[in-house]
């Protein structure tokens, strides 16, 4: 079952290996900026974002997270008490067996058969649900944090934002255009306006 419930892992791995910070504002091919491999281009403005920190400290995130974790957990408790309350039917079964008719131990053992194939459909059809939902959060995650990176950069600007994490494909990243901060305010600020627009210092050029 925790397997349902890996949010953080999935999340952490999708933007790393994807790059979902990455943002290409520019849309001319010819840019007189442009300059040959391994030359600065002068003008270019480029930020970076720390993956693990960002989802550590958003609250989305968290929230997000305690309530899956919380839900398997239940889930995981609910199935165990069935399943041992469906082990006492067996056991009290196996005793009284012998003093049954051979119509009756037929008929019960047909009765707790039917009870365990309902308990197994029913843990298989909650894990799905689990499941379907957890892919809900990541992708409601992933749409408020480009949302908010996209209005971000138009008042800043920026001709990339690109998502930082170790092991990730940028090796170095200067900590003067770590903007992690700054999307983390403005998200959680987001976050608790409900669907409100976000103060407009959380958007103020670096």
């Amino acid at each position: 079952m925790n397997n349902n419930t890996s949010l953080i892992w999935n999340v952490v791995l999708s933007l790393a290996v994807a790059v979902l910070f990455f943002l290409h504002f520019s849309s001319k091919s010819s840019d007189s900026g442009a300059a040959a491999d391994g030359a600065v281009v002068e003008g270019r403005r480029t930020v970076y974002v720390q993956v693990d920190s960002l989802l550590k400290n958003y609250d989305f995130f968290k929230d997000t997270r305690k309530e899956l974790e919380n839900k398997n957990f239940q889930l995981e408790n609910e199935l165990t008490t069935k399943g041992r309350s469906l082990q006492n039917e067996v056991a009290f079964f196996q005793q009284r067996a012998a003093t049954m008719t051979p119509e009756q131990a037929r008929s019960t053992e047909a009765q707790l058969m039917k009870k365990q194939q309902d308990l197994m459909a029913y843990r298989d059809q909650s894990a799905q649900a689990l499941g379907q939902e957890e892919a809900k959060k990541n992708e409601e995650l992933y749409k408020n944090i480009r949302s908010y990176i996209d209005k971000y950069n138009k008042e800043n600007g920026y001709e990339y934002v690109l998502g930082y994490s170790l092991g990730g494909g940028i090796l170095f990243a200067n900590p003067s255009l770590d903007v992690t901060q700054k999307i983390v305010e403005g998200l959680n600020k987001e976050y608790k306006n409900a669907g409100k627009p976000a103060a407009a210092d959380t958007t103020k050029k670096k």
